[in-house]
């Protein structure tokens, strides 16, 4: 079953002969007038008409829930018994051993489906293999389908790509690294039919679903960042996930004393519930402080929290998805486990309503020292667009 949201794909704002995984260029005026004219399946063929064969044979992939579904957000080489970086010399992972908690969820489902030539835990084509040009037009074609706002959208993708090659600097290795992230087409892409445009790896997963040219779905999104605080790699500084980590601060700080024993959960969590492979199993029964007993004021931070997700989508279609979850405030959800504060490890942030479903989830450092973030926005009518097998 297919679900539309009736949403435009749009977005604002010479071929290399030699791979390279340094860091790329994050403009391009070659493709700003396609790009605004939201002609997403016209730039993602612009970027497929860049690759040589045997990429193209890696990039292309059938459109099952199997292949939309293997996502994770583990590092590709854990997923295919490598390292992953765990007990690899990190500050945070003593060697020989997994630390404690690390793995609590993250594993890809099924490892590809019907059409997958891909045998390294995602489907798709390999970073590591692409071109400084054919980096820009990949670019290009994330911009016009992403959010142009700072620490969101295109900003916070490649402000991950540049996490992850600090983590390859800084104790994680070749396991880590902007060329360890995969883009996949899961059928072909075209202004009439479905398809899907997947790009992920560590800590990132970008589910861009269109149905004959909409937007039918951009979730399962996820987000985590390693480290959670300010560093710098080749000159770009990386803070993306502090934005939404005070957001939840600021609405829970909102919170009475009494709100904030609704919402306080019984139970700990040491990850998020909805990670891959948990597709379509939202709890039927909501907890927490209603948004029907949230002041105006309190309805703004949590609607401010939610737009941090939102905002990942291009601007047009995220003005469209947050209209929605706004008419839905009332019987939307504040949960948390742990401390109000969502500063330490075991800290767990829900925001459960008719549709959003975002976790907030704090983890033990596994490169480095210190907690950082998972989290996941799911929606619960256009997750995969509605596909569920």
């Amino acid at each position: 079953m297919l679900l539309s949201l009736g949403l435009v794909g749009c977005g604002t704002d010479d071929s290399g002969d030699t791979a390279s995984t340094s860091s790329p260029a994050t403009t391009s005026s070659s493709s700003s007038s396609a790009a605004s004219s939201g002609d997403v399946a016209a730039l993602a063929e612009a970027f497929a008409a860049t690759l040589a064969d045997d990429q193209l044979e890696a990039l292309n992939q059938d459109y099952t829930f199997a292949n939309a579904s293997n996502w994770s957000n583990f590092p590709n080489a854990l997923l295919t018994g490598g390292s992953g970086g765990f007990g690899g010399g990190g500050s945070g992972a003593p060697g020989g051993a997994l630390p404690s908690g690390a793995l609590p969820s993250g594993g890809a489902p099924g490892g590809g489906g019907a059409g997958s030539t891909s045998s390294t835990g995602r489907v798709g084509l390999q970073t590591d293999s692409l071109t400084d040009a054919q980096w820009t037009a990949l670019e290009d074609l994330l911009r016009a389908v992403t959010g142009s706002a700072a620490n969101e959208g295109f900003d916070e993708i490649m402000q991950h790509l540049s996490a992850d090659d600090y983590l390859a600097d800084n104790g994680g290795g070749d396991d880590y690294g902007r060329g360890n992230y995969f883009i996949a087409f899961l059928g072909e892409p075209s202004d009439s039919g479905t398809w899907e445009l997947q790009f992920g790896g560590h800590h990132l997963a970008v589910a861009n679903t269109y149905v004959d040219g909409v937007l039918g779905g951009a979730t399962p999104s996820f987000r985590g960042i390693e480290p959670l605080t300010t560093v710098t790699e080749d000159g770009v500084t990386v803070q993306p996930e502090q934005q939404e980590q005070a957001a939840f601060q600021a609405l829970l700080a909102s919170l009475s004393s009494d709100q904030l024993a609704t919402a306080q959960l019984s139970q700990t969590f040491g990850d998020i519930l909805l990670g891959p492979g948990n597709d379509w199993a939202f709890p039927t029964t909501s907890e927490g402080v209603a948004g029907s007993e949230l002041t105006d004021d309190q309805k703004a931070l949590l609607l401010a929290a939610i737009d941090t997700y939102v905002d990942d989508v291009d601007d047009a279609d995220a003005a469209t998805i947050l209209a929605g979850y706004e008419s839905e405030l009332d019987d939307t959800y504040v949960s948390f486990s742990g401390n109000s504060s969502v500063s330490e490890v075991g800290d767990y942030v829900r925001i459960d309503g008719p549709s959003v479903w975002i976790e907030f989830s704090l983890q033990n450092g596994i490169v480095l020292q210190g907690a950082h973030p998972h989290a996941v926005w799911r929606d619960k009518k256009t997750d995969y667009a509605g596909l569920t097998s």
